[in-house]
């Protein structure tokens, strides 16, 4: 049975059978596949399963739009097996086949739902703001991949891995900069005080055991 998997910064979200006739990804609850974030649009694509196994894609004129193996598409698309879907940092694996044994497919479920992993042991992440009329407020990052920022201006996703913490530009004009160096789609380590320089605000981050 046809299936995809969804990921962003590695972290996988979303694990779905396509058994429906069609299947839609957007930001609005409504969809079939829920990413909320603002760099997905409230309709932004649709899966549709056609006899046992042919499945095409077609973007729904999302504001962003949908890449397949790294090209914008711009009309239906009949899929094949590993193709690689990408909407701004969210990554959709389609196998056009697997037995279904191996695999559990998760609850629906949004990037504000996921819970850390318990690899962490006792650390406590945080960022403390420290320009701007909110310095001083500390803000903890208490879920799998949080993001901060302001739509259409910069947005940086940090995710919660095994062996630590992560920092990527996910969308918006203004690229933030950690220590001073830019940060790009690629995701890099967070260490303890570290500052990360997002559209204008200075936010330092912080581990406690």
């Amino acid at each position: 049975m046809p299936q995809l998997i969804a990921s962003v910064e590695g972290v996988e979200i979303r694990h779905v059978y396509l058994r429906k006739d069609r299947t839609t990804l957007g930001r609005k609850p409504h969809n079939d596949i829920v990413f909320n974030n603002p760099v997905v649009s409230g309709e932004h694509c649709v899966f549709e399963l056609q006899g046992l196994a042919d499945v095409y894609l077609e973007d729904l004129a999302s504001t962003n739009g949908t890449y397949l193996n790294g090209k914008m598409i711009k009309s239906r698309q009949l899929l094949q097996n590993n193709d690689a879907i990408a909407i701004g940092s969210f990554r959709v694996h389609y196998l056009a086949a697997s037995e279904e044994s191996g695999y559990h497919e998760t609850a629906e479920m949004t990037l504000d739902a996921l819970a850390p992993s318990a690899a962490s042991g006792d650390l406590h992440a945080s960022f403390k703001v420290l320009s701007g009329s909110s310095a001083g407020l500390e803000v903890p990052v208490v879920k799998a991949v949080t993001t901060f920022g302001q739509p259409e201006v910069s947005v940086v996703a940090v995710s919660h891995r095994r062996y630590g913490y992560y920092v990527a530009h996910l969308t918006g004009a203004i690229a933030p900069t950690l220590n001073g160096k830019p940060v790009g789609a690629d995701a890099v380590p967070l260490g303890h005080n570290d500052v990360l320089e997002l559209a204008g605000t200075s936010m330092q981050f912080l581990l406690r055991g």
